[in-house]
């Protein structure tokens, strides 16, 4: 097996990045992964509130108190303040309007699933 100076086998640095591409590839993919999951989650989150508000007449105060419920009982996680559970809200709201709005056949996307729709969100 041919060698280089340093004693590595010649067809070591090919290796090497090769492997470094798919580390690379892999981080990307798993952080998009990630993303999608959370856009779903803030999507989910924001049509709750939405359903809830429109059928049950629930207030604005009930972000608050979700807010404060999260907290306590996710003290290490971030991201869950009133105002970014209004943002999850509107979120939602500007979505499903949108997918209302776009003509068919895309516009069936809305009544099937439409998570499907946003979360490609890059």
């Amino acid at each position: 097996m041919p060698r280089t100076a340093n004693k590595l086998p010649v067809s070591y640095p090919a290796l090497l990045k090769d492997i470094k591409s798919r580390i690379r590839s892999s981080q990307i993919k798993a952080a998009l992964s990630v993303n999608r999951e959370l856009i779903e989650l803030y999507w989910h989150i924001g049509r709750s509130i939405v359903m809830r508000q429109r059928k049950e007449g629930w207030g604005k105060s009930i972000v608050e108190k979700l807010s404060s419920d999260i907290k306590k009982e996710f003290p290490n996680i971030t991201g869950f303040s009133a105002q970014n559970i209004w943002h999850m809200r509107a979120f939602y709201t500007a979505w499903a309007e949108q997918l209302t709005n776009l003509q068919q056949p895309v516009g069936d996307l809305g009544s099937e699933n439409p998570l499907q729709v946003v979360g490609d969100i890059p």
